[in-house]
């Protein structure tokens, strides 16, 4: 990757993250973020948790900066299991 490309990318990251924050969920994105290690080790400690934990941030980004629907988004957070679901219930409104 050269670094024009990297820069690109870099810029167009930054784009996305930005609409995220200023999406639909943006609250419950900063919610989720809010989370501590410790509360997520609560649920079940290991570390599939903290993956669990990245993919649903994942998840709320991208249905924040594209705003999805709050069904579709409970529909995506439930088929990454009941880890998912157990993480997003500790945040308001997130699973509505």
């Amino acid at each position: 990757m050269t670094p024009e490309e990297f820069k690109a990318r870099m810029r167009q990251k930054m784009t996305e993250n930005r609409e995220a924050f200023e999406g639909q969920y943006q609250n419950e994105l900063k919610a989720l973020m809010g989370l501590s290690k410790a509360e997520i080790d609560q649920i079940t400690p290991g570390t599939t948790d903290l993956e669990t934990y990245d993919a649903i941030i994942s998840i709320v980004k991208e249905a924040s900066r594209v705003n999805l629907e709050q069904a579709e988004l409970r529909q995506r957070i439930e088929e990454l299991g009941d880890v998912a679901v157990k993480i997003a219930e500790k945040v308001p409104g997130l699973l509505v």
